[in-house]
């Protein structure tokens, strides 16, 4: 009962009974056009039931009526595209059938009920019979006054009770199949990657920026040399407006637009990163070997990135130490080497012994996903980070 009385207060109710009153529409039209006939509209639904947009139109209506607390929850177990297989097109067909059927009942209970409770208050208020009551008999005055709110709830309860049944069959009928569920799985897989790679970009652009901008200013301040801050001023302004760029291009992925990222850096500007590593006062020693600008997108993208990153870890945890770096293609792979010295209790804040920085981390899913492989530790008294990526796509 308390049930019944919580769903009574309840807006959704109403919305589902506005539902179930739709369909009568088309039953009223064709009362007009033919009153002997009242159960084709049954048949007038099938081909509509069979076009592909009827699902897509139901479900949004089942969507906005039926369930409006869950419209922040994605469809509330609706489907809300159109029919692709011919399973979509029948259990749609199906759903029209009962839909105009529950659709019939609402409707006569919402017209006799409240007539009813019109006679009643007719007969209690004259005393005795009246014309036209659509009562089955005449109770005694004082009885018609008892009874007069009784068809009111009645219909209240079936509004409820009828609410609940359509929603349960349309979750049913008008629910995701197994395609429609994996899709969405599959475009939520590639929402959550997109998150984790928006999220690397930043980590290492912003970080790379922010490192040197740190490292720079702490060597313009004890230098105390006006020309050396100078430099230092002009190169934490090219780190941070090449940073800015890079941040454009991660927060494009996040606008309502949908455009696409545009170019990211690939190993063709990697003279940029060694050259804000050396104005950082690091000395760098790089060997830069074959066409790196002929490399693949992916290959040269995550490259730069895990070149960014390395130089990033040596700035911040070593300072401007000693660099030595190596690109170069090798067979079928490109081999990526980063080595510096390690001052003394540097080993385990760079990466630990098991190397569990986020940066280090971030370095070995780059490389995971394009099916390659990184090292990270001590190594010949100081400090290597080697990647190894592989020049075909994975199959």
């Amino acid at each position: 009962m308390q049930r019944l009385f919580r769903a009574a207060l309840r807006p959704v109710t109403y919305s589902r009974w506005v539902h179930l009153c739709v369909p009568v529409l088309m039953l009223a039209v064709w009362m007009f056009i033919d009153r002997e006939t009242p159960w084709m509209p049954l048949l007038l639904v099938i081909p509509l039931a069979l076009l592909p947009w009827m699902r897509l139109a139901e479900g949004h209506q089942a969507r906005f009526l039926l369930a409006p607390h869950d419209r922040d929850n994605g469809a509330g177990g609706f489907s809300t595209v159109a029919s692709r297989r011919w399973g979509d097109r029948w259990r749609t067909l199906l759903w029209l059938e009962i839909r105009l059927l529950l659709s019939a009942v609402t409707v006569c209970a919402s017209v006799v009920l409240p007539v009813s409770t019109v006679d009643l208050v007719r007969v209690a208020a004259a005393g005795g019979p009246v014309d036209d009551s659509i009562l089955p008999f005449t109770p005694p005055t004082w009885a018609a006054w008892l009874l007069a709110p009784v068809p009111l709830v009645l219909l209240i309860v079936i509004v409820i009770l009828f609410g609940e049944l359509v929603t349960s069959i349309a979750r049913l009928l008008l629910g995701p199949s197994s395609a429609e569920r994996l899709t969405a799985l599959e475009a939520r897989t590639e929402q959550l990657l997109e998150r984790t790679r928006i999220a690397r970009e930043l980590h290492d652009s912003i970080g790379h920026a922010l490192t040197v901008a740190v490292v720079q200013a702490g060597a313009a301040r004890a230098a105390g040399d006006p020309e050396f801050t100078d430099r230092a001023l002009r190169a934490i302004e090219e780190t941070g407006r090449a940073a800015l760029e890079d941040l454009e291009r991660v927060l494009l992925v996040l606008r309502e637009s949908g455009q696409r990222p545009s170019q990211r850096p690939t190993l063709a500007e990697a003279e940029r990163l060694l050259a804000s590593a050396r104005a950082s006062g690091a000395s760098v020693d790089a060997e830069l070997a074959g066409p790196l600008e002929k490399l693949t997108g992916p290959v040269t993208q995550e490259g730069y990135r895990i070149l960014q990153e390395a130089l990033t870890n040596v700035l911040r945890h070593c300072g401007p130490v000693p660099v030595r770096v190596r690109i170069g293609m090798v067979a079928d792979r490109l081999d990526l080497e980063v080595t510096n010295p390690l001052p003394d209790g540097t080993s385990l804040t760079i990466g630990g012994t098991g190397g569990s920085g986020s940066g280090l981390r971030g370095i070995r899913e780059r490389a995971a996903l394009l099916g390659g492989q990184v090292d990270t530790g001590p190594h010949g008294g100081g400090w290597r980070v080697h990647a190894r990526l592989p020049l075909q796509p994975i199959r």
